[in-house]
């Protein structure tokens, strides 16, 4: 049955899921919930925004974590069967290499739970069309309709069920993805009006403020739409390409620099110690300091401070196999969880419960 009352907790995420973070209160323990989408490998801005923050979660005493690989809502948009399983090999990959410890959370596949795709269609079954039609992930590409396809118009749907089928009842989200989480609510109070108040918890919305935005090579949010993106996985050689294709202004080498509105120097400061980030910005302010020389120091603390990360991503990425023997493990310890909510489900709506 599921809980009433529950505890928030902040964590930034600008993943391209709406990075679902969630938290919940079950047995004075802290459920929290996050996914990533498998559309390419993990950037410097997810581990920043994302990865790196929810591991950390994770490992704090008395949390239960569910981290997900959203490889349903990749389907969206990624077609190419090599493509979509080596994305997701390569966001696992991305998630282990940073340290999560798959033994201490529930660490799986969204595609090797089915019990998502039956949740999301009894949730459709209750979902009027002009929801989903002002839905922002529709409306954005709805100018040539004949190019968006059900998935993407289905797309809160899922997520919604990727939500409930937890019992999640708190998820703390960034201002873009509100209004998605503002869809689930509706479609959970619609479902509980029909079959139950405690059919599913009714989870609310935690805007993160605080929420970290990591600057991509041209200065925007660091977006893969945006294909300004910094892949510390990447060979040295690769890598040192995408950091010496930061955008910058034009001044000469002897000119004085703004550190403060350089894209070099705010993502420098993210991963420098603190006196390495003051002498960079003695320089741009002295002059005599060019967007090169930034660059270069940029790139070797790149290297430094990813160097363990960027050898465990490479040694995983070539065991396909072990990759698959971890998501299968932690979507088994998913179903239970899931299986109890969708026998509920299942039970009020008229159907034979499984379980």
């Amino acid at each position: 049955m599921p809980k009433k009352e529950g505890r928030n907790y902040l964590l930034s995420s600008p993943a391209c899921l709406a990075s679902l973070i969630a938290a919940y209160d079950h047995n004075e323990n802290m459920r929290v919930l996050t996914g990533i989408q498998s559309t390419g490998t993990p950037h410097l801005g997810n581990l920043l925004g994302a990865i790196l923050p929810a591991i950390s979660m994770a490992r704090t005493e008395g949390n239960d974590a569910f981290l997900f690989i959203a490889d349903l809502h990749s389907f969206t948009t990624v077609r190419d069967p090599e493509v979509l399983r080596g994305n997701t090999y390569a966001a696992a990959a991305a998630w282990l290499a940073c340290g999560l410890d798959v033994d201490a959370v529930t660490f799986y596949r969204q595609s090797d739970v089915p019990e998502v795709a039956e949740l999301t269609w009894y949730l459709g079954c209750l979902t009027p069309y002009p929801m989903l039609a002002n839905a922002h992930s529709f409306k954005d590409k709805s100018a040539n309709v004949s190019q968006v396809n059900a998935g993407l118009f289905y797309y809160p749907v899922l997520m919604a069920a990727d939500i409930l089928l937890y019992d999640t009842n708190t998820v703390p989200v960034g201002k873009d993805q509100k209004q998605h989480l503002e869809i689930t609510r509706d479609i959970a109070n619609a479902f509980n009006r029909t079959y139950g108040e405690d059919t599913f918890v009714v989870p609310e919305a935690k805007i993160d403020e605080q929420l970290m935005t990591i600057p991509g090579t041209d200065g925007r949010k660091m977006s893969k739409s945006y294909n300004n993106i910094v892949n510390i996985f990447l060979p040295e050689k690769e890598l040192k390409k995408q950091v010496m294709g930061i955008v910058t202004d034009s001044k000469a080498l002897e000119e004085p620099k703004t550190p403060d509105s350089d894209n070099v120097f705010q993502l420098f400061r993210l991963l420098a110690p603190a006196d390495a980030v003051e002498a960079m910005r003695r320089n741009y302010l002295n002059g005599g300091y060019g967007y090169g020389h930034a660059k270069k120091e940029l790139l070797e603390v790149l290297i430094d401070h990813f160097a363990k990360q960027r050898r465990l991503f490479q040694s995983l990425m070539a065991d396909h196999g072990e990759l698959d023997r971890l998501l299968s493990s932690g979507s088994d310890k998913a179903r239970q969880v899931a299986n109890a909510t969708l026998d509920r489900v299942r039970s009020r709506c008229g159907y034979v419960a499984k379980h």
